[in-house]
């Protein structure tokens, strides 16, 4: 079958990847399509380490083909949406709703994949750009049959993330006020995240001119190409900074724009090693720095839920996808995901 895999030095998109059957407490899905997360490229520049050979991808949506014993929520046929978290659902931090800090869920990358004999790693218990993948029964949640494959993928890492931080992590009420620094695809989902949540300015910075238009459809009410004039909108600071790019000088930036009992989220991805800095006296009057894993989310929940959303008309999805390519053309998407030309680049199946 075809997928998309790194070696470490060379991206390819092959036809010899073999998959295992699913064992107990697995769902295998033929996945349709799968968005090309920034954190996927962050895999082929270095910026997030991890073993080769792998099958990349973890954004996805498909169709049950088999379960193995014990998984009785999905059966074959159903049309699932993927997420990234194999958590354990036994441990302190699962029973307490926090599948995102699951200590058996992180690090531990398995390997169902093979070439020629060789195992293939699995990126972020996923794998999504293959025509099959096996995962965890917990990561594969049920979806309405009339949602868009090419949509839905898209929920299982960009809206999880982005919508996930604003309404689980940070928890924006009515009336607040928010900046989103990066208008790419967890930018927007942070957007549209707000507004659902009720915020009324809601600012959004990007060094792109020409994301104005989609930033003020997923929500902004104000769109600047840097964050030197956000204090003009918002004389004593902003409630929410969320940063979405991974540059520790915006993540310094988010910090020094909040206002009293202000929160910087951040979601953006630098290097590894990267250090930021702010000042330590700015924070004392109730200010916070948070980091955010994933939108802190229950997937079986917050699937479901963004779901509906979608079919209500409150959370935008097929706005997101604005391009797709067949797996095939894996490079024309990744150079167009890079450019910025795209929210979303998608891979069918």
């Amino acid at each position: 079958m075809r997928g998309v895999v790194w070696d470490g030095t060379r991206v390819a998109v092959v036809d010899d990847l073999e998959v295992r059957d699913p064992g107990p407490g697995e769902v295998l899905v033929a996945v349709r399509a799968a968005g090309l997360c920034h954190s996927d490229l962050s895999v082929l520049d270095g910026t997030i380490p991890f073993p080769v050979p792998v099958v990349l991808g973890h954004e996805g949506a498909g169709v049950v083909e088999a379960v193995g014993a014990g998984v009785t929520h999905v059966a074959p046929g159903d049309h699932v949406a993927l997420s990234t978290l194999a958590n354990c659902g036994t441990c302190a931090e699962c029973d307490r709703g926090r599948p995102t800090m699951c200590r058996r869920a992180i690090g531990r990358p398995g390997r169902p994949f093979a070439r020629g004999g060789r195992p293939v790693f699995q990126f972020a218990a996923d794998s999504a750009f293959a025509e099959r993948t096996v995962v965890k029964a917990v990561q594969a949640v049920r979806i309405p049959d009339d949602l868009p494959l090419t949509s839905a993928a898209l929920i299982g890492c960009g809206v999880l993330t982005g919508v996930g931080a604003v309404l689980n992590r940070a928890r924006v009420d009515r009336g607040d006020s928010v900046l989103v620094i990066g208008t790419g695809g967890v930018g927007l989902n942070v957007l549209q995240g707000a507004r659902i949540a009720g915020a009324v300015t809601i600012v959004a910075v990007d060094a792109n001119p020409a994301k104005e238009a989609v930033a003020r459809e997923f929500g902004a009410t104000h769109f600047l190409t840097s964050t030197g004039p956000v204090r003009e909108i918002l004389p004593d600071g902003v409630d929410h900074a969320f940063e979405c790019v991974g540059r520790v000088e915006l993540i310094r930036q988010a910090v020094d724009l909040l206002d009293r009992h202000g929160q910087a989220v951040l979601l953006g991805v630098p290097p590894a090693a990267a250090e930021a800095s702010f000042q330590v006296s700015s924070l004392y009057l109730d200010k916070s720095v948070l980091g955010c894993r994933y939108g802190s989310s229950r997937p079986q929940r917050d699937i479901a839920l963004y779901a509906e959303l979608y079919r209500t008309g409150r959370l935008l999805l097929d706005e997101l996808v604005t391009a797709t390519y067949p797996v095939e053309e894996f490079e024309k998407a990744r150079a167009d995901a890079v450019a910025g030309r795209v929210a979303r680049a998608v891979l069918t199946f």
